[in-house]
């Protein structure tokens, strides 16, 4: 047994069922290995390596197993750096194969060399260097468990050529270990009680280990017994229902106005499962002196940007539910009248028409899009968002219902949306798949949907076309008016013949009555994806208002 074909051994043993690639020349035996094991392994072809992570991160967070990419040395695996660093940012397994320059040729800047450690060391958990082919399967093997335990992430494994083409040996493949559940200290459950009974207006902010830890029933318990308000970290709107009566919206890069008045009433949050992100916490200056702060988190780091009053290294399902147990009493009643205020407020916002700063300017009302996709999807289908101004409509108006239904990259990378479609397609093959991307981010990763062809993926890409970097001109017209956006404004191509030149069905809608034929139109195709290419008008700068003038 080789080096390569202990590597797959190993992904065998450990239940791997898919994986996603660019072909090297440095790890020729592990494609091999994995061709010999096509009926166990899918291998999908995708055509840039940043399409391999990032579809392999989106597969890990639809099934909660790590995700398995490959590419070659060099540039290949600086290519496919951007999925290391959403899976670091976004709290998700993954696992990337780096095949490497021969080891003898290691340290001498050899063709197409890296210093992995250095490069690789800050996206990831851990960096892993095998030299010797006989260690390949419990490197492997320790990479699929640390992506996974405590707070889940990426790991990158260096294999030098002569290591995966080397003789192994009898290797022994190593039998997969479990993720170890992380369970409160008592006394701090206890303590952390106190601060909840002694409140008045609590707020939680759930963030994506509810959904790593299929925790939702724990969360929704725990609001439900202690009267707390919810709030959705950045990009993790699928971790309660949205009319749940706790559910008191997502807090992306801007407060509203509603938000900003419960926030100033909140006088203890709870950051249950949360990674305390930038976008969460406005900058890192949400929280205030004067609110009590419980963190539940399975990592240390993470409570020093927090400087919490109880700090909970523990998993978010089994914390909740301690401090359900734990509560003497009811909430009082003016909690809960407290919170059915602001949680009412939450579904007026999401309702088009309220907001009259907030209308959409032109031939297609964006709003209404969001809402006529939702009225058609069931609740488990899967919601794929690229980042862009386009997609503050969707934050806003889409009422995620279920469980692991929004995958995004909440480090907000340009790009995910096709990759991602793909991860979320493979790992849940019998629900509907829907990527809503602009056009800047197809043009980055866009060529994947011939990928979604090759392996015969019907899921759908809602393609909004507004002719520019929507997100940095918007900051420019804020900041100087039309005369300021600049860099910023791009042709785009006829999207659905491009989609059609790639082997895709695709629909061109340029008003709002337009888009519900093609959807429907889409959702009958099978065994192919489709496109619908929306053309926005750019005056409609975000989702909140106000929008640009002429």
């Amino acid at each position: 047994m080789n080096g390569g074909e202990a590597l797959v051994a190993v992904l065998l043993e450990h239940g791997v069922d898919t994986s996603f690639c660019v072909p090297g020349e440095s790890y020729l035996t592990i494609l091999e290995a994995l061709r010999q094991s096509r009926d166990r392994i899918r291998l999908v072809l995708n055509r840039h390596e940043s399409g391999s992570t990032l579809a392999a991160e989106a597969y890990a967070k639809a099934t909660g197993k790590p995700g398995i990419a490959l590419v070659t040395r060099g540039p290949g695996a600086t290519n496919a750096s951007i999925g290391l660093h959403t899976a670091k940012q976004d709290s998700t397994p993954l696992v990337l194969f780096i095949g490497h320059v021969p080891s003898a040729e290691m340290g001498r800047e050899a063709f197409q060399e890296i210093d992995y450690p250095s490069a690789f060391g800050p996206l990831t958990k851990r960096v892993i260097e095998v030299m010797r082919p006989e260690d390949v399967a419990q490197a492997t093997a320790d990479a699929l468990h640390q992506s996974t335990a405590g707070r889940p992430g990426p790991v990158a494994v260096v294999l030098p050529e002569d290591v995966t083409e080397g003789e192994a040996g009898a290797v022994d493949i190593p039998q997969p270990r479990q993720r170890a559940t992380l369970l409160p200290n008592a006394d701090d459950i206890a303590n952390a009680v106190r601060l909840i009974d002694a409140a008045e207006h609590p707020v939680i902010i759930g963030g994506g280990q509810i959904n790593f830890e299929n925790a939702h029933d724990a969360l929704a318990q725990f609001a439900e017994a202690s009267g707390a308000g919810v709030v959705s970290a950045f990009r993790r709107q699928d971790i309660l229902p949205h009319e749940h009566h706790a559910n008191l919206g997502h807090f992306g890069l801007h407060l509203v106005p509603y938000q900003k008045k419960f926030w100033a009433d909140c006088d203890l949050v709870i950051l249950a499962g949360a990674r305390p992100d930038g976008a969460t916490l406005q900058g890192y200056s949400l929280l205030r002196p004067d609110q009590r702060i419980i963190h539940i988190y399975p990592e240390d780091a993470a409570f020093a940007q927090t400087n919490p009053d109880m700090a909970l290294k523990a998993d978010a399902g089994p914390s909740l539910a301690a401090l359900r147990t734990g509560l003497e009493s009811p909430p009082a009643s003016s909690r809960l009248a407290w919170r059915a205020v602001h949680h009412q407020e939450h579904i007026t916002h999401a309702t088009p028409g309220r907001d009259a700063a907030a209308q959409s300017l032109g031939a297609v009302d964006m709003a209404e899009i969001i809402m006529q996709l939702r009225a058609r999807l069931p609740d488990e289908a899967s919601i794929v968002n690229d980042s862009g101004a386009f997609a503050g409509w969707l934050h806003r108006h889409f009422a995620f219902r279920a469980p692991h239904s929004q995958f995004a990259a909440c480090l907000g990378a340009m790009g995910y949306g096709m990759p991602g479609a793909i991860g979320a397609q493979l790992a849940r093959p019998d629900r509907p798949v829907v990527a809503l991307m602009g056009d800047g981010g197809f043009l980055m990763t866009g060529q994947e949907i011939v990928t979604g062809v090759q392996q015969k993926l019907p899921f759908i890409v809602l393609l909004f076309d507004n002719g520019m970097y929507g997100s940095i001109a918007t900051h420019q017209y804020r900041r100087g008016g039309r005369e300021a956006m600049y860099g910023t404004v791009m042709n785009s191509p006829d999207f659905a013949a491009l989609a059609r030149a790639y082997g895709a069905a695709a629909w061109c809608v340029e008003r709002t009555e337009d888009f519900s034929n093609a959807l429907e139109g889409a959702l009958a195709e099978d065994g192919r994806p489709s496109l619908l290419h929306i053309k926005t008008d750019m005056r409609n700068l975000n989702a909140n208002g106000p929008q640009m003038d002429g």
